[in-house]
């Protein structure tokens, strides 16, 4: 049930946040190519620098904390529609959504969760360059969770219900045609050049005026270009970009 009160609903969902990210038990991280420590790092890990053996969210506390803010601005302002993450690993960020639109007693708003759930596509000779140097598909042992142990995920927290929807499949053949109405959040996490812009390409369009586009990794190159080309292809420079930490940056869409 939602609770009334501001304080224990913050309380659960700072608690719902430390439990994401297991900083409670502190699992140690599986070596990746950013940080390779062996031992649990509170700064890593709240920075969104490890990749966790046991954690359901790999984002660090600053992107949720912007997940919960976004959210939260959208829900106090009026804006319409759902939430949305292509590119969601084990689901933490997509929990924490649904957990928010359940502390605050909403029941119109769905949370998409989309993915391969193979991990990350193999990218031949066709595609972007910045995406042919990253190799992120040799890391797909990691990077590849089924949509079984996301739904499982959601199902440990009390939050698998008919306000979460699945898209499992690649993005260029799921999103398309993806049965989203309007979106108040939109958040990428595809890494590579394709998968930012088909996401941005088939979703921008259904984000309402109001609404946030929340891109996890700008900091690479591929997906940076494919936000710069968007932006510029649509007139987009009168919606600043914000930074969230060395990875993360957002914006709000003003029409």
């Amino acid at each position: 049930m939602p609770s009334e009160d501001p304080m224990a609903r913050d309380l659960y969902l700072d608690l719902l946040k430390r439990v994401l990210t297991n900083v409670i038990y502190e699992d140690p991280p599986i070596p990746n190519p950013v940080f390779d420590g062996q031992e649990f790092n509170r700064w890593a890990r709240n920075t969104g620098s490890d990749w966790p053996s046991v954690a359901h969210t790999m984002v660090g506390m600053a992107r949720l904390n912007n997940v919960q803010h976004c959210l939260e601005r959208a829900i106090a302002d009026g804006v319409p529609g759902d939430f949305i993450e292509t590119g969601v690993w084990r689901g933490g960020v997509c929990i924490l959504a649904r957990g928010l639109f359940k502390a605050y007693g909403i029941t119109d708003r769905k949370v998409w969760v989309a993915d391969s759930f193979e991990g990350m596509p193999v990218i031949d000779q066709s595609g972007h360059p910045d995406d042919q140097r990253l190799l992120l598909h040799e890391h797909n042992a990691v990077l590849g969770v089924t949509a079984k142990v996301v739904r499982d995920n959601f199902d440990r927290y009390g939050l698998l219900d008919d306000q979460v929807e699945f898209l499992v499949g690649w993005f260029r053949d799921t999103l398309p045609t993806a049965p989203i109405r309007q979106l108040s959040v939109l958040r990428l996490d595809g890494d590579l050049y394709e998968s930012t812009r088909d996401a941005l390409t088939s979703l921008y369009p259904k984000l309402s005026p109001g609404g946030y586009v929340i891109v996890d990794d700008y900091l690479m190159p591929g997906c940076r270009a494919a936000v710069e080309e968007f932006r510029a292809q649509h007139g987009m420079e009168h919606d600043p970009i914000e930074r969230v930490d060395r990875w993360s940056v957002y914006w709000r869409r003003s029409r």
